[in-house]
């Protein structure tokens, strides 16, 4: 990909090159929202550690291959968020910090509006592709991981009802369904894959308990597995897939 490219030219000449931007757009996983720990309001509230990050971690993966070259992250997840809202912001919080690269990565909200929400869904995402790509910035959509196949014994009782639901929504297939539907998209729009759906396939295909992966046991996955998101971007940013 350019980014490299970019990134290799400000190494050999740090004056001549603006600093680097890459930009994160995407829900609580992209903000970096991790563990149930308290209710509020009657609400489930969780652990928010932007250090743990996957876009801190392609930070710091990054400094460790060019550790004279600068490179800005912007993190504009938002919890709770989904691809028609990213739609309504990608211009204030993305595109106005002029990014050399954009990762997109919804999903795991906009599946809870059912079968009756793909369109929407695809929509807004290919809003955002198109947005992005029309600024001149690169783009990747990184597919979403999976819900809790099972429920947990380690679920606090609050949050029993949604493990449910979600469960059903993984096991039945219509988290496949929406995920399928974004990487054609994804392509038709000449946009970048980091597929990390696909190693989660592989890694239940290989008897992993995944619901044990998420630290809320619902869709969050544990700070040890950003690393794998992180890596798969860079990978991507490589060409190596």
């Amino acid at each position: 990909m350019k980014i490299i490219e970019k990134i290799k030219q400000k190494q050999q000449d740090l004056r001549a090159v603006k600093p680097i931007t890459i930009a994160f757009l995407g829900d609580s996983v992209t903000q970096g929202c991790f563990e149930i720990f308290y209710e509020r309001d009657g609400r489930i509230q969780t652990i928010f550690d932007y250090k743990k990050a996957y876009s801190t971690r392609v930070k710091e993966i990054l400094n460790m291959l060019y550790p004279t070259v600068q490179i800005n992250v912007i993190n504009s997840g938002i919890s709770g968020d989904s691809a028609s809202g990213g739609l309504e912001r990608v211009d204030r919080d993305v595109l106005a910090y002029n990014p050399d690269l954009v990762v997109v990565s919804y999903g795991l909200n906009d599946v809870t509006f059912d079968d009756a929400g793909l369109v929407n869904y695809k929509n807004a995402l290919e809003g955002i592709f198109k947005k992005v790509v029309s600024s001149g910035a690169e783009c990747i959509f990184m597919s979403q991981n999976y819900y809790n196949t099972n429920l947990s014994p380690h679920l606090i009782e609050k949050a029993e009802e949604l493990g449910q639901t979600l469960m059903k929504k993984q096991n039945d297939g219509l988290l496949k369904k929406y995920y399928q539907e974004a990487i054609a998209l994804a392509k038709e729009n000449g946009v970048k894959v980091c597929d990390v759906y696909k190693k989660w396939e592989a890694m239940e295909k290989g008897g992993v308990n995944i619901t044990e992966l998420l630290a809320n046991k619902l869709n969050h996955p544990i700070p040890e597995l950003h690393y794998l998101f992180a890596y798969s971007l860079i990978e991507v940013m490589f060409d190596l897939v």
